[in-house]
């Protein structure tokens, strides 16, 4: 039996799948940005299952993961971490218990995924001329210059990027809606 693990303070959550089970501090991936809430009424709630997505993929890394990251992009995205704190990092660092330490770990973890996502998905999802021409043509707002409509011959590659950014985070959603089937998660309130 997996025990409870406390999510922030008044919640808590049982992550299980095989023999995961991680601690999140809500706070702290929220004040660090590492979890962004969304705006509404049912923020909270998002922002849970924002955090149980995180979780369900760092169980995957665990199993098959990528290479380590080196320090040096580590020590940049915890600097990019304390930035998106703010003024409120000593504040955040003192009612979590965070420290540089564990600033550190979240930032290995958030290159651990992505890595694991482009080694999984790729970086380039490969595109059609035609699913190409459609986006250009169904957003044409994004491919215009001054009121005027750039050619589809300059705008082609932006097109095509955006086509296969879009195919690429179909798919990865795709993936944690299956990592989510397949998980026993349980939110004790």
């Amino acid at each position: 039996m997996v025990e409870p693990v406390q999510i922030g303070r008044p919640r808590e959550l049982q992550v299980h799948e095989e023999v995961s089970h991680i601690h999140v501090d809500a706070e702290a991936d929220v004040g660090l940005g590492v979890v962004q809430l969304p705006q509404g009424p049912d923020a909270m709630a998002a922002g849970t299952q924002l955090m149980i997505d995180r979780q369900l993929e760092l169980t995957e890394v665990q199993r098959f993961p990528p290479p380590e990251p080196d320090a040096t992009p580590v020590a940049r995205e915890a600097a990019r971490l304390k930035t998106n704190a703010g003024a409120r990092l000593a504040a955040l660092m003192q009612s979590t218990g965070l420290t540089d330490q564990r600033i550190s770990d979240i930032a290995r973890d958030n290159l651990r995924i992505a890595a694991y996502l482009d080694q999984r998905f790729g970086t380039v999802v490969q595109v059609s001329d035609e699913d190409v021409a459609t986006y250009y043509r169904t957003h044409e707002a994004e491919f215009t210059r001054g009121g005027d409509t750039i050619p589809f011959e300059e705008a082609e590659a932006t097109a095509r990027q955006r086509v296969s950014n879009e195919r690429r985070r179909a798919t990865v959603e795709q993936w944690i809606r299956d990592l989510r089937s397949r998980a026993d998660v349980a939110i004790n309130k």
